[in-house]
């Protein structure tokens, strides 16, 4: 079964796109930590992130670099933040966070929402520093 990263890449569940190649896929989370909060997931579906080759994931922190960089231009702040946690969706995907302190990477956070319009706002901003 498909996971839901795997839909969303197919186009079945729609995104806030930010950005893609052949091999990997960057959106919006839709339960952001912060505005710019963006996962950075492979096509590939794989669970866990060091079960992927050596090649590609080299590969998908290069592109996640390139996302981040995008993010701080788009929304400046101190660091863009990267997590890695992967229990709650079994495909691959780091978190991209920008952050002003080191608590704005906590998960355990309220979670910010914005409206439809915002959201596609927040996601064309990212593009357009890429």
């Amino acid at each position: 079964m498909a996971s839901i990263f795997s839909k969303i890449i197919a186009g079945e569940i729609p995104s806030y796109k930010v950005a893609e190649n052949d091999k990997f896929y960057a959106f919006l989370d839709i339960s952001p930590l912060q505005k710019g909060h963006t996962l950075v997931v492979p096509k590939k579906e794989e669970d866990y992130i060091f079960d992927i080759s050596d090649e590609d994931l080299k590969d998908y922190i290069c592109y996640a670099k390139r996302i981040a960089n995008a993010i701080k231009k788009a929304y400046p702040c101190v660091k863009v933040g990267m997590a890695v946690i992967g229990l709650e969706v079994r495909h691959a995907h780091i978190h991209l966070v920008p952050m002003q302190k080191e608590g704005d990477l906590n998960f355990a956070n309220p979670k910010m929402s914005f409206t439809e319009a915002e959201f596609k706002e927040i996601a064309a901003n990212i593009a357009a520093n890429m």
